[in-house]
This record gives C-alpha cells, sequence and structure tokens, in this order.
C-alpha cells in the first residue's frame, strides 16, 4: 500500500488529471494528494475519494515543503510508502505495483528511481553523484564541451545505466520512499524552495538505507529544466544550491567524498 504525493504550480490539468487516472488504476495505490501551490485554485482533477486535492491558499510553499504535507498523512495513517511524482511523469500502474512489491521483498531499501527516458525516448542520466560547486558550476554555465568527460562521471554514464545500482544522488522527479525512513531522515528539509531537496533527502537517506536505481521499470519524464529558460528560476535554484552547500559544506565534506568514492568503486568492480 502507498500513498502518492504531486505537487502542482499552474500544472496542465489534463496532464495531471492523465496521471492520476492511470495512478488509480494501480492495485498498490491508497490515495493521492494533490498539493497546489498555484494562486488559483484548480479545477479538473479526478473526482474520486482517493484523490485529496488540497490548495495552499494561493502561497507557494515550494516543491519539499509541498510533498511534506503529503508524507506526513503518509506516516500519521501508518502508510509504508510514499511516492512523490512530477506531473510531467508517465509510469503504467502494471510498473508502479511492480516497484511497490519490490519495496515490499526488499527492506533496506529506503528509496528507488526506475529507468527514466525522455519524450524521445532517450535516456535521462538522473543517477549522480555528490555535486561540488564546481559541478553545478560548469553545468550551468560552461559549455557542453568543456565539461563533457566530468559530465560524465558526474551522471555515473560508465555505469550504462543497465543494472541496479545504490546511489547517494537520486532525482526527485520520482521517488519511491519507505515512509519509515523517510521519518528517519525527517522528511524534506523545508530550508530548500527548490531543486536541491531531492539531493539532500537522497544522501540522509543513504547513510542507513539503500537508494536504488531499478532499470526494470521506464518511466517517460516531459522534463521542461525551468532553470535554464527563466532568470528568476535561475536565482532560485543558485540560492538554493547556496543553501544546499551551506549545510553540507562548500569544498570539505568529507561525507561527500566517501559516498561518491563508494559510487564510483561500485561502477569500477562492474565495468572490470
Amino acid at each position: 500500500m502507498l500513498n502518492v504525493s504531486i505537487v502542482l504550480y499552474r500544472s496542465d490539468m489534463a496532464q495531471v488529471n492523465a496521471l492520476c487516472q492511470t495512478l488509480l488504476q494501480a492495485a498498490s495505490v491508497r490515495s493521492i494528494y494533490l498539493i497546489d501551490n498555484s494562486p488559483v485554485a484548480a479545477t479538473g482533477f479526478p473526482s474520486d475519494s482517493r484523490v485529496v486535492y488540497r490548495w495552499n491558499g494561493g502561497n507557494n510553499l515550494g516543491y519539499g515543503r509541498a510533498n511534506n504535507i503529503a508524507i506526513r498523512e503518509s506516516i500519521y495513517d501508518k502508510v509504508p510508502f510514499h511516492l512523490v511524482i512530477n506531473s510531467d511523469i508517465e509510469v503504467s500502474a502494471s510498473d508502479l505495483d511492480y516497484l511497490h512489491g519490490f519495496m515490499q521483498h526488499n527492506p533496506k531499501v529506503g528509496s528507488l528511481m526506475p529507468r527514466v527516458v525522455g519524450a524521445d525516448g532517450h535516456l535521462q542520466y538522473l543517477c549522480k553523484l555528490l555535486p561540488t560547486p564546481w559541478d553545478v558550476f560548469a553545468r550551468r554555465f560552461l559549455p557542453r564541451r568543456w565539461t563533457e568527460r566530468r559530465n560524465a562521471h558526474y551522471e555515473l554514464r560508465a555505469s550504462g545505466y543497465d543494472k541496479m545500482m545504490n546511489v547517494p544522488y537520486l532525482s526527485g522527479c520520482f521517488m519511491l520512499l519507505r515512509t519509515e525512513a523517510v521519518l528517519q531522515a525527517r522528511l524534506f528539509d523545508e530550508r530548500y524552495f527548490m531543486y536541491p531537496e531531492d539531493i539532500d533527502l537522497t544522501r540522509t537517506l543513504h547513510r542507513d538505507w539503500l537508494t536504488l536505481y531499478v532499470p526494470d521499470v521506464t518511466i517517460v519524464h516531459r522534463h521542461a529544466q525551468a532553470s535554464y529558460h527563466s532568470c528568476r528560476m535561475l536565482w532560485v535554484h543558485i540560492v538554493n544550491m547556496c543553501r544546499y552547500f551551506n549545510k553540507w559544506g562548500w569544498f570539505f565534506d568529507s561525507e561527500r567524498t566517501l559516498m561518491n568514492q563508494l559510487a564510483n568503486l561500485q561502477i569500477e568492480y562492474r565495468t572490470n
């Protein structure tokens, strides 16, 4: 049994409705929480008792804080698993049930993410090492040809993305969480408005739990990369990454070094 949370902000409600209809077909889904950060309340979501809509009164709480509203409901109701999913994701009901069963049979897994492709079918490299300030700066501001080798290393491309991996940073577009683990991690850190909350939560979980990439299932992610098209969202990204490095360390972060070394050793062992 699992609950789902989808954070909305001026979202395409036809897309949200289609995702909800698919999720409701999964035997494992108990409730879907639509947490709306939009300035105006949305309409057009499924009229199903399992869909719970909550408008935040026009207040944009940010991604992590909004998801925490639903995660707390899962903890309170003792629902063992909680799925954080973007509204631009496409996943089949049978694949979600498979991942739910995987979590049930692997009690050491705190979080998982499946294989992710774009609308064009191309693989999205969403398993990453924990970033350094240089990684963040180079990926956003330097020409791709200058950073291609380091970026490939950062995105663990040498793994081939064809085998299961225990990864310190998994994308927040699809996070199937064990509520026991996320409670231990104290949920999403609400100091982040947007962007590094998935890094922060995954690395916190990674201390005591497996945070797995599971390629047995493939989902589609129609990713917009808002910070690449909006100066305001770029500023939000910069501010929140500064908060992340202030918390964990800019240039001296021994845990980052250790977690990244272990992830690299895992890849090297499999490829040699």
